[in-house]
């Protein structure tokens, strides 16, 4: 396996480890779900990075990267609604809006397609990964509870983005549900 496949895979484990973090309760746990999630994080860009510009992109890459990256964040959103930092609803759109590309995704293998991330779609996991990294560091250092109006409507916002590139990424690929 390539070294850009082995930090993809490494994510997955990696987003367990966060949810441990995130979900129980020691000293340091908090600091602990930051340095993980922003690991886990890294090794987003460090795989897209090396598969573009030294190993060459895979089949295996193209659809386990974009999956690695929804289970990491799908853990942070899960974290944040056992937190009260994020409502179960808008949890729910984000991750029926990842669910939904997924299975667009399956379709397409099926047809002997196989769907890269859009623009949007990678737009969108950045601003995801970008809130999510901020909502920690602010919990970590204790200050959260001091931005309560400004996370929720920053939640809104990447719910809304999040939406909108599954709809746009949805409307790009309507040919897969022709005969």
């Amino acid at each position: 396996m390539k070294v850009p496949n082995i930090l993809t895979v490494s994510r997955f484990v990696l987003a367990a480890v966060f949810m441990i973090c995130l979900s129980v309760s020691f000293p340091g746990a908090p600091v602990a779900a930051v340095i993980v999630f922003g690991f886990a994080a890294l090794t987003d860009a460090l795989d897209g990075h090396l598969a573009r510009k030294t190993y060459g992109c895979s089949a295996f890459g193209t659809l386990m990267d974009p999956l690695a990256d929804k289970v990491l964040t799908a853990a942070a959103f899960i974290g944040f609604v056992e937190l009260r930092i994020m409502p179960a609803w808008m949890v729910t759109l984000i991750l029926s809006r990842e669910m939904m590309v997924t299975g667009l995704r399956l379709l397409a293998v099926d047809k002997g397609i196989v769907l890269s991330a859009s623009r949007w779609g990678k737009q969108k996991t950045i601003w995801q990964m970008v809130f999510i990294s901020i909502v920690l560091l602010a919990a970590a250092f204790g200050i959260l509870d001091n931005f309560g109006s400004l996370v929720w409507w920053s939640a809104l916002a990447i719910t809304v983005l999040t939406v909108w590139s599954g709809l746009v990424y949805f409307r790009e690929n309507l040919s897969l549900f022709r005969n």
